[in-house]
């Protein structure tokens, strides 16, 4: 299975779940605005119905199932709740099932609705919906007549709720319609999603690729020369050391080499691993620099070359002091490497937001503009052949990022106004 068709199968695992997280929320998300409209709608008409029944609990003669008027008796003080609903239907029903009070209703609705009307006992003290000629639809509360005096076994409150129906109705096409809308633009959205998200594997994917590639071939070189050096004093066993001085003297450049190149793939192998730990404490700054400095003084003098300090950051700093000292290490060395006779390297420090900076600048070759975006990359090299003569294998830089990320700090590199580059690191306190 080749790369491409990896990344296709992820990319449409990653659109898929996509899809289906947005339609399970948005799901939910119309069924609860659907069932909250619905009960909102309904709220009203239950509600008018539960004060009809208590008032006709409070008032159980049979002629006065009509709430009375204002003439006939005024309205006390204490009465709960208000008038009742006007578009309430009584209707009682006696042990036979058989409507009581047809001359209340009147005859045209009796006869147009509720002629072979049979009440179902089951739905007791219970909002039911019920359709009546498959065109009406009216919304009933059933419960049990309290006075044994009469002849009612049943009162049943019917209210006609077509207007709610009709909006529920409407409301449901608006969501099935809006659904349909939604699972395209879910469709796009999540296509787009999962290439953003591929985005970061693919470029992971990349660098590991290009990664193993460099090392690869980094590996290959002094493994290739210190083999084919060996082999040829194979050919001379009965040599004298001191004939292949040269030989010997070159394997074992590239043996350091090689063991300098391994150590630092493990160190960023650990960083990208998040396995190395910092070990901060406080570090007075400037007294630090300016020991480890000191011995690159020497080498600077023994190159023609001039080393200045010009450290103003009299205060501690709380870092690792080892991966800090290799930082130094990485940026003087980088310094020295890219620098003729006659030339300078300096290391100044200052405080700058809150923050302590240094910055390493030498008068060197520099950097080309365009080059300055990828010099922290691993195994990049402006210059590969000066690099192999000066033994850069492009992961100092990268190594030197690492530890300034890893103490919450920034570098970057600019310009150095008369010739040369600085590289500018900023720590926090």
């Amino acid at each position: 299975m080749n790369r491409k068709s990896v990344f296709r199968k992820q990319q449409l695992r990653f659109m898929t779940l996509n899809l289906l997280a947005f339609s399970v929320i948005f799901t939910i998300f119309g069924f609860i605005i659907f069932n909250q409209v619905q009960s909102t709608l309904f709220s009203k008409t239950d509600e008018g119905m539960m004060n009809f029944k208590e008032m006709m609990v409070e008032n159980p003669f049979r002629e006065k199932r009509i709430p009375p008027n204002r003439e006939e008796q005024p309205r006390r003080p204490d009465s709960r709740g208000p008038n009742p609903n006007p578009r309430i239907i009584v209707l009682d029903w006696n042990e036979n099932g058989e409507i009581v009070n047809e001359d209340q209703i009147g005859t045209l609705l009796y006869e147009n609705h509720f002629d072979n009307y049979t009440v179902d006992a089951e739905n007791l003290n219970t909002f039911t919906n019920i359709t009546f000629d498959e065109a009406y639809t009216f919304r009933y509360l059933l419960f049990e007549d309290e006075n044994p005096s009469d002849e009612v076994a049943y009162t049943q409150l019917l209210v006609n709720i077509d207007p709610e129906q009709t909006i529920i109705e409407n409301f449901g096409r608006l969501l099935i319609v809006c659904s349909l809308i939604f699972i395209i633009l879910s469709i796009s959205a999540s296509y787009y999603l999962s290439k953003k998200m591929m985005k970061p594997i693919i470029q992971s994917w990349n660098k590991q690729a290009e990664f193993v590639e460099n090392a690869s071939h980094e590996l290959r070189t002094p493994l290739t020369i210190i083999q084919n050096k060996l082999e040829l004093m194979l050919t001379a066993p009965h040599e004298k050391i001191m004939n292949k001085f040269e030989n010997i003297a070159l394997s074992l450049s590239e043996t350091r080499r090689l063991s300098k190149l391994t150590s630092d793939l493990l160190t960023l192998a650990r960083a990208d691993s998040a396995e190395l730990q910092l070990s901060k404490q406080t570090i007075p700054i400037d007294s630090f620099i300016s020991n480890t400095t000191a011995p690159y003084k020497e080498i600077a003098e023994s190159q023609d070359k001039y080393l200045w300090l010009d450290l103003n950051s009299n205060m501690n700093m709380e870092a690792d002091e080892s991966r800090i000292h290799q930082l130094l290490v990485i940026l003087l060395d980088n310094a020295l490497k890219y620098t003729e006779e006659k030339d300078s390297v300096g290391v100044k420090t200052y405080l700058e937001d809150q923050k302590v900076v240094i910055e390493v600048s030498d008068t060197g070759v520099g950097i080309k503009e365009e080059n300055i975006p990828h010099i922290f990359d691993r195994f990049y090299r402006e210059d590969k052949a000066r690099s192999r003569e000066t033994g850069g294998m492009g992961l100092g830089l990268s190594i030197a990022q690492w530890i300034v990320a890893s103490h919450s700090g920034t570098i970057s590199v600019l310009p150095n106004k008369r010739q040369g580059t600085i590289f500018k690191v900023k720590l926090p306190k």
